[in-house]
């Protein structure tokens, strides 16, 4: 199949890369998810990172693409890297204390607000229909949330902010993919993580991990590196309008993952909720699908 760049895809091995990358993130999500009951979440940060850049930098060099690591716009790079920071500080946080596949959900309404900034930020132009999608989305978040009353959940908007700070960074790469490689995107935002988690990592609360729970810590910068792989790959083989919906195949690993190794499952309330977020995040990246193919 040819798509409208021209070029050739593979929609189904793109997808297939969406899916794995998907569920490797999320098996990721949960090691860490359990780590955070007996270690500080900058350990795991810093452990994790450590094992995710590592493969990447072996990766590039193996491949002759070290030249992709170099950083021409420094400013853009530096800013998205800290909006990425604190992305995984208070996703992971969050992990402590949400159900993984509620985490995970909050965390997905992150195209809604991107298409909401696209229009100060971007200059895009968003029609009724997306912003009435947009809308859904939110009430969704809303209901897990449950601000009024006293059975608030303070800590779903951990999940909440990183979908604010993550719709920021990716209209950041948005802005210099033009200039900037996926893999010096990674690189530096990675590398920060790593910096910023170990100033706060070596302030007495460091464990000495046994071998099994190091094992585990590097399983998962192990996973979530090969999940990023897949993640770009994934669009590289395939249109992103085409297999971007797959990507919420991610809450499918995450229930499963919970109710497996900790029971849980969504109440009724926060199954409505996650139907609106998830709904209305396809409806939305199928919108932008037509808008892109009817500008072509």
């Amino acid at each position: 199949m040819i798509d409208a760049r021209g070029y050739r895809t593979h929609t189904g091995r793109g997808i297939a890369c969406m899916v794995a990358g998907a569920g490797l993130l999320t098996i990721s999500d949960g090691f860490v998810k359990w780590l955070t009951d007996g270690y500080p979440v900058t350990q795991i940060i810093v452990i994790r990172g450590a094992f995710i850049l590592l493969p990447m930098f072996i990766l590039a060099w193996r491949m002759g693409r070290l030249s992709s690591l170099r950083v021409t716009r420094p400013g853009w790079q530096a800013l998205r890297a800290m909006l990425f920071t604190a992305s995984v500080f208070l996703f992971l946080n969050g992990l402590r204390f949400n159900p993984l596949a509620i985490n995970t959900a909050i965390a997905f309404a992150s195209p809604l607000i991107i298409t909401a900034l696209a229009v100060p930020f971007l200059g895009e132009s968003v029609g009724w229909r997306r912003w009435s999608a947009i809308l859904v989305g939110f009430g969704g978040v809303l209901v897990i949330v449950r601000p009024i009353g006293e059975s608030i959940n303070i800590y779903a908007l951990l999940p909440l902010a990183t979908a604010v700070t993550g719709a920021f960074q990716d209209i950041i790469t948005r802005r210099i993919s033009d200039t900037e490689s996926a893999l010096s995107v990674l690189f530096c935002s990675s590398t920060l993580v790593i910096l910023t988690a170990s100033y706060f990592a070596f302030d007495g609360s460091w464990r000495l991990p046994t071998m099994v729970d190091f094992s585990f810590l590097v399983l998962t910068g192990l996973l979530s590196g090969a999940a990023h792989y897949l993640l770009i790959e994934t669009f590289v083989l395939a249109e992103a309008a085409v297999v971007a919906p797959f990507r919420y195949s991610a809450l499918v690993w995450g229930l499963l993952i919970g109710f497996f190794v900790w029971d849980d499952l969504p109440n009724l309330s926060d199954w409505f909720g996650i139907i609106l977020i998830v709904g209305s995040g396809i409806f939305i990246i199928h919108r932008e699908s037509i808008r892109r193919r009817a500008a072509a």
